[in-house]
């Protein structure tokens, strides 16, 4: 069991609509556990894309914010304190769960129905990385309605949501092709995806692969997805826009007490197929706390394959930041 350390409790902030440069680690209160709380100390907490979306204004209408606002929703921990009434965790128990808008921060509280336990075997940067990908990529596949014996496309399929969706429809027994630039060749294959570049005839090269016909296609970069689908015709009906991936994380952000409740069971799934390693998630990036502006800076280049990372209490650094990656994606095909 990692060991408890007292410390100053700090926070990421921004206090306007901007770029990394926006992004601030502040010192917070360490807050209280109230009535059906939980008081988590953070080991983990991963980054996504509609987070630096969101900072950056574009949802602006969708999700007006009060500044100075948190950030994140994904996170894994240690119990701290638990409030009057809760019964599922004790101090010391190790979780994994989502909150709203607040995760990357050293310490935070949530209600325990936000919280799952850590299976042993689960890293604490796979753990705090599951929550938001892993929910956009589970919606999605539930949506297309694949079984086993079928073909589908993922679009950016070596992304942290596009490889989630892709082990839950191979878990699910279905064959994936998966669009890419080809750098990321080996690591689809190596994941189980037969890989497919961006490009003028896409439709045909993915025909050439899927000689049975593709039955769904689940979008998450845009441009002409749509139109490829069509082309090889998919129904409508069994197409999942990057817009409807969209809408999932931003409900995700800021969710009803009935939709959270609902997430944190989608979670629950989540760690047991990556506890039993049916779902395999890749971190491409861990960076140290202290170095959030880095971090999103290398996720908004899109230089990231698989997941990006935030770490309260590092050990190993060896694998932040860019120099690095070619090393890190090297040895994890090995693996």
């Amino acid at each position: 069991m990692v060991s408890l350390r007292k410390s100053p409790a700090r926070a990421v902030r921004f206090s306007g609509y901007g770029g990394v440069d926006m992004l601030e680690i502040v010192p917070i209160e360490t807050p209280i556990a109230g009535p059906g709380e939980v008081l988590v100390e953070v080991m983990a907490a991963g980054i996504n894309h509609i987070e630096a979306f969101v900072r950056q204004g574009l949802f602006r209408d969708e999700m007006p914010i009060d500044f100075p606002q948190g950030q994140g929703s994904d996170f894994a921990g240690i119990v701290t304190a638990i409030g009057e009434g809760v019964t599922n965790f004790a101090k010391g128990s190790e979780v994994l769960g989502h909150t709203t808008m607040g995760s990357q921060a050293t310490h935070l509280v949530v209600p325990q129905g936000n919280l799952v336990a850590k299976p042993a075997n689960l890293s604490w940067e796979i753990a705090g990385s599951l929550f938001l990908a892993g929910l956009a990529a589970y919606e999605a596949v539930q949506a297309v309605n694949v079984v086993a014996g079928e073909t589908m496309v993922i679009s950016a399929a070596a992304g942290g949501v596009g490889a989630m969706e892709a082990h839950l429809a191979m878990i699910k027994g279905v064959t994936v092709i998966g669009t890419c630039g080809e750098r990321n060749f080996d690591y689809l294959r190596h994941i189980g995806v037969k890989p497919v570049v961006y490009g003028d005839g896409l439709a045909d090269r993915i025909r050439a692969l899927a000689p049975g016909g593709v039955s769904a296609y689940i979008d998450n970069f845009g441009k002409n997805n749509r139109d490829v689908s069509l082309e090889l015709g998919v129904s409508p009906s069994r197409f999942q826009s990057s817009d409807h991936r969209r809408e999932v994380e931003l409900q995700a952000m800021r969710p009803s007490p009935e939709t959270a409740e609902s997430q944190t069971r989608i979670l629950a799934k989540l760690a047991g197929f990556a506890a039993d390693r049916s779902l395999s998630v890749l971190i491409s990036g861990f960076y140290p706390f202290d170095r959030v502006r880095e971090a999103f800076d290398d996720l908004e280049k899109r230089h990231a394959r698989g997941k990006v990372v935030l770490g309260m209490r590092p050990v190993d650094n060896s694998f932040h930041g860019l120099g690095s990656r070619k090393i890190r994606d090297e040895q994890e095909l090995r693996a």
